[in-house]
Order: structure tokens, then sequence, then C-alpha cells
């Protein structure tokens, strides 16, 4: 059964191998074709395209910008949620062990008191506190300051890399 299944998963494979690479010829054609367009229309293409990928810049950084925005309202209110149910468990840890301790006359009972407070007070500077303000504050300190633990393993990516991984990749995905 298993033999079937791979069977036609190699042919739809081979066939999507084969759709991108006629996409990929056809692309190559058409810049082809825009390249040996006369001067004037390849001039006006070039400033209307500049224009509209500036444009479309603008919206893909305002886009990402909400999208953090977004997820950093969603941590927040994670965080608050988190601290609802756990001071909850806090509560009753707290009680309990601080019984237990007083029943059994046992101060080692109030040990695990200290380790979920400090969790407990984690969560509230997160929730409602200033500790996002001050994670910002501390990155902003890094990317002034501390720039070269920033910098990626090999340098920053150019178009050069990128191409030359592509290729290599194609020659690996593409042997008829």
């Amino acid at each position: 059964m298993g033999f079937i299944f791979s069977k036609s998963m190699n042919e739809s494979m081979k066939n999507q191998k084969e759709f991108m690479l006629m996409n990929a010829r056809l692309q190559i054609k058409i810049s082809f074709i825009r390249m040996f367009c006369s001067w004037r229309e390849s001039a006006w293409n070039f400033f209307s395209l500049e224009a509209h990928s500036l444009s479309q810049l603008e919206r893909q950084l305002i886009m990402q910008s909400e999208m953090r925005e977004r997820q950093m309202a969603m941590q927040i209110a994670w965080s608050r949620e988190f601290l609802k149910y756990f001071g909850t468990f806090f509560g009753f840890a707290a009680i309990s062990l601080t019984a237990g301790a007083i029943k059994r006359k046992k101060p080692a009972f109030l040990v695990p008191i200290v380790p979920l407070s400090f969790i407990l007070t984690y969560q509230y500077d997160l929730g409602y506190g200033t500790l996002l303000e001050r994670m910002k504050g501390e990155a902003e300190d890094i990317l002034e300051t501390e720039k070269s633990k920033l910098q990626l393993p090999r340098g920053m990516i150019t178009f050069e890399s990128i191409e030359k991984a592509r290729k290599e990749q194609s020659i690996f995905f593409i042997d008829k």
C-alpha cells in the first residue's frame, strides 16, 4: 500500500519539478523580452516599477510593524492570563504549605514558596509592570553599543550567495 502512495508521490514531485522548471524558464524569457524593449518604454517601466516597489515596500513595512505589535499584545495577554492561573496556584500552595509548616512544626515546608514567588513576580512584571520597557531599553543599548555581537556568521547575505545556493539546489533537484 505504501508503495502505491510513494509512486504517486514521486510522480507528483516529478511533475511539480517540471512545472517549476518551465515556470523559471518562462520568467527568464519574460525578463529577456522586457530587457529588449525600447529605451523609452523600459525607462517608463523602470520608473513606474520603482514607484510601485517603493509603495509596496512601505506597505510591507507597515504590515510587519502591525504584525509585531499584535504579537507583542498577544504575549502580554498570555502573560496576564498565565498570571491569573499561576497566582491562584501560588495562593493555594502558600496557604497549604504555611498550614503544613505550622501543623507539623517544620519550617522546611515554606522553602518551595521562595522559587514560586520569583515566578509570580516575573509574570506580574511582564504582564503589568515595566519589564517590556526595560527589555526594550536593553535591546536598544545592545544595538547601539554591541554591534559586533549581532553580526551573522559569514557576513551579510548577498544576492550572489542566494543565487549560488539556488543554482546548487537546482542542479541537485533537476537531474533527468
